[in-house]
């Protein structure tokens, strides 16, 4: 069995936002051979209709080892504040169970890839300015905070791959991400700027700034493809746009194109449940190694989504 190896890519978690953008992306691409797998097959079928996509295959993921895939791309967690906030501990044992469920399928298989969608969050819970490849983390251990669970789930787990260097698995550290697809509650700036959009509401914040990489959903199926596609080898790579971009040129953005009213409050802070991200986002090229060169800036991006965000809302 571990000699086979076939055309077919598996989606874990297909029900996911960055999920759906890479189904939506592998669909538009042409890609035939995809599998979808999440706990409900009747949201995913109804997301394959809703949007046009192709009629992949959906299975519930005890499924997952009757196929030889070429490579599993694994979407599942719990990847928006709000969502975060509520999980507690419960952030370990979900990230453990699947990652586990794909080492299992590896050992069988191991000339399939495992592209694991992780986090920025690995580097810690404070980003006071970007982090590069000599980055280090630091963790109380006599006071770990719950704003450091999920970044602890993350770096564990990539710790487990870089344990086992024969397997081929790579980590896609994302930082930020806004697609046509994400939930309007996930707690996100963007989100709640909006919600604010469609309501007629003032958007509040604070006069602090941050700098956010918002790589496109383009562009993150481009990386995706590529390690698909390439030589394999088993590490972690920082995703990245063209150019990350500031809270104050998006306010300024969605002011322009779409008059969104927004006042300062200086009693409004946005810390979020994984900790204070002033400048969250990376200056690690490493995915240009394997030919990785983003199109799309963070503003092109956040401007593009938000377009088709605001169309939908019109139909």
């Amino acid at each position: 069995m571990g000699s086979l190896i076939g055309n077919k890519i598996a989606v874990l978690g297909a029900s996911g936002h960055i999920a759906k953008s890479l189904v939506f992306n592998f669909s538009r691409n042409g890609w035939r051979n995809v599998h979808l797998f999440a706990r409900s097959k009747e949201k995913v079928a109804a997301f394959l209709e809703l949007t046009g996509c192709r009629r992949y295959k959906i299975h519930q993921f005890d499924e997952l080892e009757r196929y030889n895939y070429r490579a599993v791309i694994n979407c599942v967690g719990v990847g928006t504040p709000a969502k975060v906030k509520v999980a507690g501990g419960e952030i370990f044992s979900l990230t453990e169970a699947f990652d586990n469920m794909v080492l299992g399928y590896l050992r069988k298989r191991p000339l399939a890839k495992y592209i694991n969608l992780s986090s920025g969050a690995v580097y810690g819970s404070s980003f006071p300015a970007k982090v590069n490849d000599a980055s280090k983390v630091c963790i109380s251990v006599n006071g770990i905070k719950p704003a450091e669970y999920y970044g602890i789930a993350k770096l564990y787990a990539e710790a487990k791959h870089r344990a086992i260097p024969e397997l081929n698995i790579v980590d896609i550290r994302v930082f930020s991400y806004f697609s046509r697809f994400i939930d309007h509650e996930a707690g996100y700036f963007l989100t709640e700027v909006v919600k604010c959009l469609k309501s007629g509401k003032v958007f509040t914040t604070n006069r602090c700034d941050f700098m956010r990489d918002f790589i496109s959903p383009e562009d993150l199926f481009t990386l995706v493809s590529l390690i698909i596609r390439g030589r394999a080898f088993n590490g972690a790579i920082d995703a990245y746009s063209s150019s990350p971009v500031s809270k104050f040129r998006l306010l300024d953005f969605f002011e322009r194109k779409y008059s969104l009213k927004y006042a300062f409050d200086g009693n409004c802070v946005f810390n979020g449940p994984t900790g204070e991200k002033s400048c969250y986002y990376s200056g690690s090229r490493k995915a240009a190694s394997i030919g990785y060169k983003p199109r799309f800036s963070s503003m092109a991006a956040v401007s593009a989504e938000t377009a088709e965000i605001m169309r939908m809302g019109d139909e």
